[in-house]
């Protein structure tokens, strides 16, 4: 029998997907890159089509899901209309705070917060990028401090998605210090609370209707419970979670290198050049080739990515090969694309417009290509000899 990725659950759940988007996104999208956010109603029908809280435990609202496939389903159903905006606001949701959230919470903190982040009720967001940090994150500048029982918060971040909506941010925090370089913990930030501020709603090259923000903390108060996780094991808790958040970056990836090369198969077909479909000239069915081929390619090394995941295999330097070569692909797809709808794909009422903007930053967030290849090259030079 030939190997399948998906099973009838995930066709089926796939529909569900697909209605949502057609009734809920589509309609919606020139709005969202207008006002630079995905407004609550979104959410909400999110939830109520069971789209939110897969991964998040039957007893708190969840579907109690560990099959990374039903995400993959949502991320190609919002790549197939070019949604690429909102389906990175979601993934911060559903990949990354919640899974945080499930493995490294207290019962308390999963009681308070996990309900509502299934029912859409509550956004949510992380906060590591600092200005001038970038990626160097033991170099991190916010810090938190005990004061009695509490914690005071002090700060800023930078470039952070779902920023300006959120109701709740994990923030990572310089706690203490060892050998010069910042111990770091997690903190569990209700953005009403005192001494946080949000600042501009970054306006940026793509990715219009995903809201980034700056963040600012200014003395914030948090009690005992906000610590998320260990004191000090922030950059070991991050570092965790890093093969699932880059492999969603990965996929989000390869869903969008997929539904630009659906588009581009048709507009090839359909444009007359010379006399003949565009499809028809050689230079267009060889690129065409190229493209397809890769991508064929990338989807079978990513869906074993995604198996591994789901049997707690998944490492964090298979995330890095997964993240940095998908990415890169979507640029030269979409590029290629691009450049074979010719002057309609300039024009902004074509998807490939947008996916070209949009595309641009999976290089960089989750850590950038270099990034990747460093910790790559380090895995394979293996460990520094002792004297």
């Amino acid at each position: 029998m030939p190997f399948s990725f998906y099973e009838d659950d995930h066709e089926a759940f796939r529909q569900t997907v697909r209605t949502y988007v057609e009734r809920s996104v589509v309609p919606n999208q020139q709005a969202w890159e207008e006002d630079r956010l995905v407004d609550r109603a979104a959410w909400k029908a999110a939830a109520a089509s069971g789209l939110l809280g897969l991964r998040i435990p039957e007893e708190f609202g969840g579907a109690g899901s560990s099959d990374y496939r039903f995400r993959c389903v949502v991320q190609e159903e919002f790549a197939a209309v070019g949604a690429a905006a909102a389906a990175s606001g979601f993934s911060i949701n559903e990949d990354i705070v919640g899974s945080y959230l499930t493995r490294f919470g207290t019962a308390r903190q999963k009681e308070r917060w996990l309900p509502p982040m299934a029912t859409g009720d509550l956004v949510t967001s992380i906060a590591m990028t600092e200005p001038g940090g970038g990626s160097d994150l033991r170099g991190m500048r916010t810090s938190a401090r005990r004061d009695g029982n509490d914690w005071l918060l002090g700060g800023a971040k930078t470039f952070i998605t779902n920023g300006f909506g959120a109701d709740l941010v994990i923030v990572a925090a310089r706690t203490g210090e060892e050998r010069g370089r910042a111990v770091l913990s997690l903190f569990l930030v209700p953005t009403d609370t005192p001494g946080f501020e949000r600042g501009r709603k970054l306006k940026k090259l793509g990715l219009h209707a995903q809201d980034t923000a700056e963040l600012f903390f200014d003395g914030v108060r948090l009690p005992a419970e906000a610590l998320l996780g260990e004191e000090g094991a922030g950059f070991a808790h991050l570092t965790a979670q890093l093969p699932l958040e880059r492999l969603s970056i990965a996929w989000r990836a390869l869903a969008a290198s997929e539904a630009a090369l659906r588009w581009t198969l048709d507009h090839v077909r359909q444009r007359q050049m010379f006399g003949k479909r565009l499809a028809d000239l050689q230079n267009t069915r060889f690129r065409l080739a190229e493209m397809t081929t890769e991508t064929d390619v990338t989807r079978s090394f990513l869906e074993r990515c995604v198996l591994r995941l789901n049997e707690g295999d998944l490492d964090a330097v298979t995330g890095a090969k997964a993240k940095w070569w998908a990415t890169e692909l979507q640029n030269r797809v979409v590029t290629g694309c691009l450049q074979l709808h010719g002057g309609y794909g300039y024009m902004d009422e074509y998807p490939i417009s947008r996916a070209y903007a949009d595309a641009r930053v999976q290089t960089l967030v989750g850590g950038t290509t270099e990034i990747m290849k460093d910790i790559i090259g380090r895995d394979l030079a293996g460990p520094r000899p002792t004297r």
